[in-house]
């Protein structure tokens, strides 16, 4: 994998580039649809690439461990030829839905032991044997195992987890650099860094992140619960020790808003499930502000759901029509407002780079903000 940084913004850290796979090229920056199961719920393969545009999306590697598992896949040749998609994947090291499980998962140094939410049977994640899961699944990117404490953890609970996590990684790169992929194109491997809401933990994580010299970088551990400013001061934290000529990706952020903000510190690449998670529950994300898709006031509202929108489901349906269709509990409903979502998610970041690259993104981002954080 390479990064060439194409341009800077003059008034803030935003930046432009390119990263290059063996599966394809992602503009950066970029926005990645979580797809947790190897599918991105409700969007066929081919509305992705050729009306989304996605670049690049993402498996999780708890889930698909569990289910389909890795001999089906290994036998499949990978998650690509098992799914269908040809361009990137990147996958989560499934940590965080394992410390999500609370009572089901037990923290030791050799790894996260874990029951299934699925049929409650037991099992192992250790460093090492999550960096076979993600060689098996064919990951173009693959995550470290870490630990992602709440973002309200008290600061010895933070830096005992950090230390946990910085052992994980030592164990994790070592597996990695022993290891080759399965399918004959190369796999990248992001470091993770931790340390909750307290800089120095962050600035301890970021070195020694930084130090690794992996092909590009990963903030994890928040929007988690801390307030969206701590959010946005933990970045900036960290992108100053973090190495220019890597990408960063921001991890599980967020709202639209939260995406420019992060853009605005040096993110490269975010994911999120908020476009597909709520847009399945009536909300609509637009340019103009934020649209609830069950409110009466579209019942007879006979425009296109957005004129001037990136997708064709935006000129194609009307308001009324995706507001029958939620009334309703169609699953249509639920298919338009995912691709709704996620196309514009898509064009921000496209929006975004292109003003980058203008010069002139600072004040973009400002009106931005302002716009799509209205109540319509």
């Amino acid at each position: 994998m390479k990064f060439e940084l194409q341009a800077t913004d003059k008034f803030s850290n935003a930046r432009a580039g390119l990263i290059t796979t063996d599966h394809g090229p992602i503009e950066t920056p970029i926005f990645m649809p979580v797809g947790t199961v190897g599918s991105v719920k409700a969007v066929h393969q081919r509305e992705l690439d050729e009306d989304i545009r996605a670049q690049i999306i993402l498996g999780n590697t708890y889930h698909l461990y569990l289910r389909p598992g890795i001999d089906i896949l290994e036998r499949a040749g990978g998650l690509h030829r098992f799914n269908g998609w040809k361009k990137p994947i990147l996958t989560d090291s499934g940590g965080f839905q394992v410390f999500s499980l609370s009572a089901n998962r037990k923290l030791k140094e050799e790894g996260a032991y874990f029951r299934s939410h699925i049929d409650g049977s037991k099992h192992l994640f250790t460093p090492e044997g999550v960096v076979d899961i993600q060689r098996s699944i064919g990951a173009d990117i693959m995550m470290a195992l870490d630990e992602c404490p709440s973002g309200t953890a008290d600061y010895d609970y933070a830096k005992k987890s950090l230390g946990l996590t910085t052992r994980w990684l030592q164990r994790g790169w070592k597996r990695y650099k022993e290891t080759e992929g399965r399918y004959g194109y190369s796999q990248a491997y992001f470091p993770i860094v931790q340390g909750c809401t307290y800089a120095d933990l962050r600035r301890e994580s970021a070195k020694t992140v930084a130090d690794l010299g992996a092909d590009g970088n990963a903030i994890g551990g928040l929007a988690v619960g801390e307030p969206a400013e701590v959010m946005y001061d933990m970045i900036e934290v960290v992108n100053e020790i973090l190495p220019a000529d890597k990408p960063r990706y921001l991890m599980g952020v967020g709202t639209p808003a939260n995406i420019l903000e992060a853009i605005e510190r040096g993110v490269d690449m975010m994911d999120c499930v908020m476009p597909t998670r709520n847009g399945r529950n009536g909300m609509l994300f637009t340019a103009h502000g934020i649209m609830n898709m069950r409110n009466k006031k579209w019942a007879d509202d006979f425009s296109p759901l957005q004129e001037d929108g990136p997708s064709y489901v935006d000129r194609f349906y009307t308001k009324a029509y995706v507001r029958h269709l939620f009334a309703a509990q169609e699953i249509l409903g639920m298919q338009i407002a995912s691709i709704h979502n996620l196309a514009f998610y898509l064009w921000l970041v496209g929006e975004a780079r292109k003003h980058i690259l203008a010069g002139d993104f600072k004040a973009w981002k400002d009106v931005m903000v302002e716009r799509v954080t209205r109540r319509l």
